[in-house]
């Protein structure tokens, strides 16, 4: 009878165990009972994700009483039957967050995370740091990861367009990147445009040694992407890759066909990755580019002062050049113009409503600076093989203004056609390569990945509900079926609205 007594008074005397993560007297987010995905490719785990602050705290099946939700849970969500992923990074993107400063069109097809300063060109304010400063200032939608332009600084530095720059302004040019690759991820060049395509192979070296000594990367709108001009561009790129990481922006082979041709240029970036080389790739999933009609145009009629005095001096020879350039990318019927009053009609539509070959229509109509238009150039069993493999990740090169639907429906598209219509991808590697790969490319560590300690940008999605609704003609549909998006351990969109508040970020390289 005493034993018994002793033993009730000391049960009695025991403390209740600790609740559950007791150490955070406030649980921001608790997700439950999703699909996690982490990102690194592994099988998806039925999973409990708990944020605070900006971090993801736990992993696992949470073990929260019934008065802990109530009193220190302040959001819940029930993810039954739905994936948790961390949020897509885009690798190469376009927009103004000073004008756009939402970024609706990225968040709402799953994207945390998206790059600017591409294709050579980042804004012209010196230094590039008091831009973002203001774009930080006002608020941002997504996190934004910036590169500073090799055209740009080329045009700051006083070179522009000169092929042989002087002395003084290379020098300068090369301290102005050094300078600005102390918050910006790398260099951005654009090859196939004014002022870059000037750049000799000798001034990418040059620009290439500063960026390896700051451990950045080089990401690179290739000098041509015509497919008979791969080899020597993807080769340019190598030689600065002896210096630096090297990534291409938009791997495409135009009018190149078939999955044959993509495992040859796969084979080379194979070859230079098991010669040293670090080299990385991102494609989009469409057929059409999207760029300036000067794309069309001769480097020597590019500009709108070479073009007046070319069409003087060279118009046959300018004629000729734009019927057999146009033609070889598929003919004008494969060039869809985005820009007003000719937005929506094709090369060949124009041609034919004001009676003219379309050659004449370039020149004397709309110019090289003139339009922009999407470019039916590309092979699509190419491209689907080039997207299969592990080292080739995802961009959108889109906007929330560019008349292409990349820009609003890119990553919506690899999940709806890549995964579950045409068997591409699983989805497992999918999230992989919209988010672990680009955050290592990236450098970025601390996102990309579902797991205790890691930023928390994160989306819930189902799968079988997920759309891609931007088409050509109608490309700014936003996509549908990502129905949480989390930036930084805030819901930033649910269910299809945006909150009022902004929460990304102006991120630092590491």
């Amino acid at each position: 009878m005493l034993a018994t007594l002793v033993l009730s008074v000391l049960a009695g005397c025991q403390q209740a165990p600790p609740p559950f993560l007791a150490e955070y007297p406030t649980i921001d987010l608790l997700i439950e009972n999703g699909a996690v995905l982490d990102g690194l490719g592994d099988d998806a785990m039925t999973a409990d994700v708990v944020v605070v602050g900006d971090r993801i705290v736990f992993v696992g099946v949470a073990d929260f009483s019934a008065d802990d939700i109530e009193s220190r849970v302040e959001k819940r969500i029930d993810a039954t039957g739905k994936t948790v992923a961390p949020g897509f990074i885009d690798l190469h993107s376009h927009g103004d967050p000073l004008e756009t400063p939402e970024f609706e069109n990225f968040l709402a097809m799953g994207v945390t995370t998206i790059s600017l300063g591409e294709d050579g060109d980042s804004p012209y304010v010196e230094p590039l740091s008091d831009w973002l400063a203001e774009v930080s200032n006002k608020g941002i939608g997504t996190n934004l990861a910036m590169f500073v332009g090799h055209g740009t600084l080329r045009d700051q530095a006083g070179i522009g367009m000169s092929a042989d720059p002087e002395p003084e302004a290379s020098a300068r040019m090369l301290e102005m990147l050094d300078e600005a690759l102390k918050y910006t991820f790398g260099l951005s060049t654009g090859l196939e445009y004014n002022p870059g395509l000037n750049a000799s192979t000798e001034e990418l070296r040059e620009l290439a040694k500063v960026v390896g000594r700051n451990d950045r990367m080089i990401m690179s709108h290739m000098r041509n992407e015509d497919d008979d001009q791969l080899e020597a561009s993807i080769a340019e790129l190598l030689e600065q890759g002896e210096d630096a990481r090297v990534h291409i922006s938009h791997l495409k082979a135009v009018y190149g066909n078939g999955a044959a041709r993509a495992e040859e240029i796969l084979g080379i970036l194979a070859d230079a990755r098991a010669a040293g080389v670090n080299i990385t790739a991102d494609i989009y999933p469409y057929s059409a580019s999207y760029t300036g009609i000067d794309i069309v145009f001769p480097v020597w009629a590019k500009t709108r002062e070479q073009f007046d005095a070319v069409k003087v001096e060279r118009r046959d020879e300018l004629a000729e050049y734009l019927r057999n350039r146009v033609n070889r990318r598929n003919g004008p019927e494969s060039t869809l113009l985005g820009t007003d009053p000719y937005t929506g009609k094709t090369l060949a539509d124009l041609a034919h409503e004001l009676e003219l070959p379309f050659e004449d229509v370039l020149i004397d109509v709309i110019g090289p600076d003139g339009a922009s238009g999407a470019y039916f150039v590309m092979n699509d069993e190419l491209q689907a093989r080039l997207l299969k493999d592990p080292n080739i990740g995802v961009c959108s090169d889109g906007s929330p203004t560019g008349f292409h639907p990349r820009g609003h429906g890119t990553f919506a598209k690899i999940i709806e056609k890549y995964v579950l219509k045409d068997k591409v991808l699983t989805l497992e590697e999918a999230v992989r390569k919209l988010t672990s790969f680009p955050a290592q490319i990236l450098g970025l560590s601390e996102r990309g990945v579902v797991a205790e300690n890691m930023i928390a940008d994160l989306i819930i999605f189902d799968a079988k509900k997920v759309r891609d609704r931007a088409s050509y003609p109608d490309p700014f549909q936003l996509a549908e079926g990502f129905d949480v998006v989390v930036v930084n351990g805030k819901v930033a969109r649910e269910n299809g609205q945006l909150v009022p508040e902004m929460f990304g970020r102006v991120l630092q390289p590491e």
